[in-house]
């Protein structure tokens, strides 16, 4: 990996993510419109050891469905435009509840560093974090910063940095449903893969499917269109058969 790393921001609304993004871009950033929607994007830019860094902070949501155009944006940016890391910003007196986007990040993509934020606001309360055990058990980086205090901040750029260099590897977790969701799961991610070739997730394009994420299926339809259409004529593509 060379050039000019990209990175996404993601997290539940008043995480400290924007003041994390502030922190590491200073006046170096911009904002704009996503194409075709109406949301707001910043992008900003950043370097570290001689790396070069553009981030994108992507809108709070608490979740990444098909729910808001916000969450479709922030979705759409990790599935599609596949950030070199996806930092996903968590609070650190919610932890159980920020849990959920995080999950659901790590079944899009395994490049992901978990920060857990507001740490100065969980130790007034007496909330302690063991970022270890969570690490082991998410199977991604854990790093517990806070923003305001600008506390964790050099760890977090230091585990940027050995990400990209190819130093740190992961193994993210796999939510594993019943039997029955995950015959059905396994079925469809066959096919997806062999439709998409590894471009998309394919587990997680199973899970949507089961969901009946039909904003998803447009889009990939539009994204993907030939690709899709190859798949129904070739018998390949009970997944896009059922789908598109």
């Amino acid at each position: 990996m060379t050039g000019t790393y990209r990175i996404a921001l993601a997290g539940n609304p008043n995480t400290g993510k924007s003041t994390l993004f502030n922190l590491l871009t200073g006046l170096k950033q911009h904002t704009g419109n996503w194409a075709g929607k109406t949301v707001d994007m910043k992008a900003g830019y950043f370097s570290h050891k001689h790396k070069e860094y553009e981030i994108i902070d992507l809108p709070g949501t608490y979740s990444l469905y098909s729910n808001s155009i916000d969450e479709e944006v922030a979705r759409n940016y990790i599935v599609f435009e596949k950030p070199d890391i996806t930092i996903v910003v968590l609070d650190a007196t919610s932890l159980e509840r920020n849990l959920n986007l995080a999950l659901q990040v790590l079944e899009m993509t395994d490049r992901v560093i978990i920060a857990i934020n507001l740490m100065d606001e969980a130790d007034k309360r007496g909330i302690v974090i063991h970022e270890q055990i969570l690490m082991k058990r998410l199977g991604v980086p854990v790093i517990k910063i806070s923003s305001r205090n600008r506390t964790g901040i050099e760890m977090l750029l230091d585990t940027i940095d050995r990400f990209v260099s190819g130093a740190i590897t992961t193994e993210p977790l796999k939510v594993v449903y019943d039997a029955v969701t995950e015959e059905k799961i396994v079925s469809l991610a066959e096919k997806a893969e062999r439709i998409f070739q590894g471009e998309l997730p394919a587990r997680w394009i199973a899970l949507r499917l089961l969901d009946g994420d039909e904003r998803l299926m447009a889009e990939i339809a539009k994204r993907f269109a030939g690709r899709v259409e190859d798949g129904v004529r070739t018998g390949q593509g009970a997944v896009a058969e059922r789908s598109f």
